[in-house]
């Protein structure tokens, strides 16, 4: 089981990134920065009830460094354009 959640967030992030790479997605697309923040944050949880610290630093920021992004995202959509 616990190979399938490693697995599962491996591939969110590999999907977002292959999808960013290939031109299908944008790097501040909501779903690009959701598909990264689960994927990060999934690992993250596995690396620190496996207590694998270095495992736990990286994908600890690259989910905060993606929920900071979506945020802004967000932020950005709900900003009336100006002229």
């Amino acid at each position: 089981m616990e190979q399938a959640i490693q697995l599962s967030g491996a591939l969110l992030i590999l999907v977002a990134y292959i999808a960013g790479q290939r031109g299908w997605l944008r790097p501040d697309a909501v779903s690009y920065l959701v598909l990264n923040l689960v994927g990060a944050t999934i690992l993250a949880a596995d690396a620190w009830w496996g207590r694998q610290w270095g495992f736990f630093l990286l994908e600890g920021v690259w989910a905060i460094i993606s929920l900071s992004g979506l945020i802004t995202t967000l932020r950005s959509l709900r900003r009336p354009s100006l002229p």
